[in-house]
């Protein structure tokens, strides 16, 4: 119960500062998001850093599949095999982000 009246609490005094801080404040602070978004610093962060979640999938994959054997579905080992394709080949995925 404690924790539910703080989460009010903080949900309401949220509303209130947001509320008082109104459409300029919002738009600046949507401004800045996109200009961080924007970086180049922050795009190739995030691309490296899906990059690197691939690999460890596929390598994750491996392991299970090895253990588990023909237990895996098919449509689980067809997916894992055509993303392991797309990164393979230099093709953009499902997001338009660049696999390098």
């Amino acid at each position: 119960m404690r924790y539910k009246l703080t989460f009010v609490a903080g949900l309401a005094l949220g509303y209130v500062i947001g509320t008082r801080a109104g459409r300029e404040r919002y738009e600046q602070l949507k401004k800045s998001a996109r200009q961080f978004a924007q970086n180049p610093a922050v795009r190739n962060t995030v691309e490296s850093a899906a990059q690197s979640g691939r690999e460890v999938a596929g390598k994750a994959f491996h392991s299970v599949s090895e253990k588990v054997g023909d237990k895996m579905p098919d449509s689980v080992a067809d997916r894992v095999r055509s993303l392991r394709e797309k990164s393979q080949n230099g093709a953009e995925d499902d997001w338009g982000t660049s696999n390098t």
